[in-house]
């Protein structure tokens, strides 16, 4: 059995909070910088430019790369074998705690969803746990800010509705999104299982590489398919017009019940942060 302390949780949180926050992951630069390449709207073109100096800005500066720096979303893979020494949920929301101070990050989270009182620290974050064979322990830290996941969707379609209506959900999504969510976005859709559970597995998909396509072929076309057709809507680079309104689409899926055909779509802006630490 593996033991790992509390306090060693909390620090790598709070590591992780600030660099997130902090530093576009390299997948979503390469992403932006292609698009940039094969743009030729000259608006578009002139706003990706912007979108670039702006996170090489925060690189340099090593501030945040977006003022909204969101809720804390933190993906624990956590290994059977492994066993920690204190409360590994207070010291997750410790971590995070500590890391919006230290890191003068905004902190933009209410202790109630109707009275709307902030907490002043940004917790709780949300938590997500995955329980894996062995004595891995990997920490993702994934603020996630609210112009784009308050244009987010789920809708329990029917067996019937079929392939044709996931993917005219997923565009009619994207769609209606127009440029609330601060275009050019990355696309998370999860596909079966329950209400919640396709929730999250649209989540998840944005944790993954940018453009890193999904193991089953299948789905990998299918990803390939809608890029090209969200991409075709021409709402581009924060809504101006262009050929750029998404940067990837990823796709989870799971089993679901014979009657039921649930489907998310979790909207992230081109600001898509996430960092992972091994412990």
């Amino acid at each position: 059995m593996r033991e790992i302390q509390a306090e060693r949780i909390t620090e790598v949180v709070k590591r992780l909070c600030i660099s997130a926050n902090n530093h576009l992951p390299e997948d979503v630069k390469h992403c932006i910088e292609k698009s940039y390449e094969m743009e030729n709207w000259p608006q578009a073109r002139e706003i990706l430019e912007r979108i670039m100096e702006n996170y090489q800005i925060a690189d340099r500066e090593d501030c945040p790369v977006c003022q909204d720096t969101g809720v804390a979303c933190v993906f624990i893979k956590m290994g059977q074998e492994v066993h920690v020494q204190g409360d590994l949920n207070e010291a997750i929301h410790e971590g995070v705690r500590q890391g919006y101070a230290q890191g003068y990050l905004r902190k933009s989270v209410v202790r109630d969803p109707l009275d709307r009182v902030n907490t002043g620290d940004n917790t709780p974050a949300m938590i997500y746990f995955d329980i894996v064979p062995g004595d891995i322990f990997e920490i993702t830290v994934a603020p996630k800010g609210f112009g784009s996941e308050n244009m987010s969707q789920i809708k329990m379609l029917k067996p019937s509705d079929g392939l044709q209506g996931v993917k005219d959900f997923v565009v009619k999504v994207v769609e209606e999104a127009g440029p609330n969510p601060c275009p050019p976005i990355v696309v998370g859709v999860g596909v079966g299982g329950t209400f919640d559970k396709a929730a999250y597995l649209a989540k998840k998909a944005l944790m993954r590489h940018a453009g890193e396509p999904n193991p089953v072929p299948f789905y990998a076309e299918l990803e390939k398919e809608l890029l090209e057709k969200i991409n075709a809507l021409g709402i581009g680079p924060q809504g101006f017009g262009g050929k750029t309104t998404a940067l990837a689409v990823h796709i989870e899926q799971c089993p679901t019940h014979i009657a039921g055909l649930p489907v998310a779509v979790n909207i992230n802006c081109h600001v898509t942060r996430h960092q992972t630490e091994v412990l």
